[in-house]
């Protein structure tokens, strides 16, 4: 009787976790949806304008046109009656530093690279996330069926110790031990309905919706020794290449920056009378600049020790990174190991349990004994499966996070 009753009970159990709602969507649907998060197209479009930013640091200024008349009368207005008046056009082009325009699109293009590095830290941290909310939703499904077995099985319990009453055994006082651990169970279903509701809003927040998918399979990712495989140890070195490129361009500020400027005036002929008798003319003024450093002390030069501060502070930062995705990925993993060997320590403890529950069982079949201890052991057990699926999820979880720290290979 008790064997058809546990398999019943996993019938249930099976058949609420393998329903064909759970398959509804492949995983695969929901990393493309995952890629699709508003967070990491904000990064796209980053890295996007600052790959446009690189093709336009390479760019001359725009030359500056300029029309204009020179030496114009004011009190007698006329272009034919005083020798210097004249009309004019002129254009001026500037000439940057080509190294500082180098180092401009360099420090461009970097920056989409660190962008574009931290986007897909990013999505590895999301679809770690992801596969971690699908586990737990997985596990409070299963923790969620074994409460309720474990208050039908309270409910068969009652029913045999009101039986051993009647029978003149003094159980009374077990009635009210198992109202209170009836009350733990529906206070574990409380608990469980909240978690799953965190759960559903962050995974609207990921993938727009609460899919009915199944985890994938999750196995971590051995760490090869190579601070480079961490996300955030290439991201760290993506900004030391932008802080290197912010000081070849504060080197390159001392570099010259040339200008020419060219001017075309024309003059009219007089018109003949007394001091207007001169012939028209025309004539091309032309001029380069170049800048000169005289305030590099209070210019140039704190430009270039800031620039050069702060590469050095991205480079403590790379091996503060390295040394936290290290610590990040070690406890991820302890915590793993922890969870399986206590699925282990649980399995064995079911297995006693259940010996327990098969000798009790014998003795009450030959006529000796209570079933109330059977029941007892049948409640343990389910309370004890529900921490395997507990502990479970925290494995997986944790391999999932261990493999989202690290970049593909």
């Amino acid at each position: 009787m008790a064997r058809r009753r546990t398999l019943a009970r996993a019938g249930v159990m099976v058949a609420a976790l393998l329903s064909p709602a759970t398959l509804a969507q492949s995983f695969s649907d929901l990393e493309g949806r995952l890629r699709d998060h508003p967070a990491l197209e904000a990064m796209d479009h980053s890295a996007h304008a600052d790959r446009d930013r690189a093709v336009a640091a390479y760019a001359l200024p725009d030359p500056v046109f300029s029309l204009g008349v020179g030496n114009f009368p004011l009190f007698a207005p006329s272009f034919d009656r005083y020798l210097p008046t004249n009309k004019s056009v002129g254009v001026r082009q500037a000439f940057p530093a080509r190294a500082k325009r180098e180092a401009a699109a360099r420090e461009a293009r970097h920056r989409a690279r660190e962008t574009e590095a931290m986007r897909e830290a990013r999505y590895a941290g999301l679809r770690a996330e992801l596969i971690a909310l699908l586990v737990h939703k997985r596990r409070i499904a299963r923790q969620r069926v074994l409460a309720g077995e474990r208050s039908a099985l309270y409910d068969e319990l009652a029913r045999v110790v009101e039986a051993e009453i009647d029978a003149g055994r003094p159980a009374v006082f077990r009635l009210a031990e198992i109202e209170a651990e009836r009350v733990g169970v529906a206070r574990v279903l409380v608990r469980l309905d909240g978690e799953e509701g965190g759960i559903d809003a962050r995974l609207v927040d990921l993938v727009g919706d609460v899919p009915a998918t199944r985890a994938p399979p999750v196995e971590p990712v051995a760490w090869t020794g190579d601070f480079g495989a961490f996300h955030a140890v290439r991201v760290a070195a993506a900004t030391i290449s932008v802080a290197a490129a912010r000081v070849a361009a504060a080197e390159a500020s001392w570099d010259p920056e040339w200008g020419l400027q060219l001017t075309y005036q024309q003059r009219e002929d007089g018109r003949g009378g007394t001091g207007s008798a001169f012939a028209g003319d025309d004539w091309v003024s032309g001029m380069v600049t170049f800048t000169v450093p005289l305030w590099a002390e209070r210019s140039q030069e704190p430009r270039f020790r800031a620039a050069a501060a702060e590469r050095n502070a991205a480079r403590s930062e790379y091996l503060a990174v390295a040394r936290n995705a290290l610590a990040q990925y070690r406890s991820h993993a302890a915590v793993r190991r922890a969870a399986n060997a206590a699925v282990e320590v649980i399995e064995r403890k079911i297995a006693a349990v259940e010996d327990a529950v098969a000798s009790r069982l014998t003795t009450y079949e030959s006529g000796a004994g209570d079933y109330s201890p059977i029941v007892d052991g049948e409640i343990a057990i389910l309370a004890l499966r529900a921490e395997i699926a507990g502990e479970e999820a925290a494995a997986a979880a944790a391999a999932a996070r261990m493999n989202g720290l690290l970049a593909a290979p």
